[in-house]
């Protein structure tokens, strides 16, 4: 009996998605659209003027809506490196962590979909300040 609850729970562990796990966008993020003489994204921005009586977050959605699901959040003062854009959104990369190198600061040879090693989704752009690039 308790082998079939072991090779059960198991089972059920291997089915259930991860707790940390992040969903990749369904509209990708492209990346490169510059040429190959600039780097793969040229700006940046940073979260900002978020209400921490409200939501207290920014959804990164998996396309270039408010139709399209949430796939991560985003906090004031968080970083991104704007890559992309459609209409009033951003299509962004950006990390959890701040030693990780999302590999998009140098020239890419073609237009391509991103793809790592960091995170990447659609953000709305009233809430990224201080761009650059």
């Amino acid at each position: 009996m308790s082998k079939l609850l072991t090779s059960t729970a198991v089972l059920l562990a291997l089915a259930a998605p991860a707790a940390h796990a992040w969903e990749r966008p369904v509209m990708p993020i492209v990346v490169g659209l510059d040429g190959p003489d600039y780097d793969a994204c040229a700006s940046s921005g940073t979260v900002e003027r978020l209400d921490p009586r409200g939501d207290g977050f920014l959804a990164v959605r998996s396309g270039p809506s408010s139709s399209y699901a949430t796939i991560d959040k985003l906090y004031n003062g968080q970083d991104v490196i704007i890559c992309d854009s459609r209409g009033d959104w951003y299509g962004v990369v950006y990390s959890t962590r701040r030693s990780v190198e999302c590999n998009v600061n140098g020239p890419w040879h073609r237009p391509m979909p991103y793809t790592g090693p960091c995170r990447s989704g659609w953000v709305y752009k009233k809430w990224l300040g201080n761009l650059a690039g």
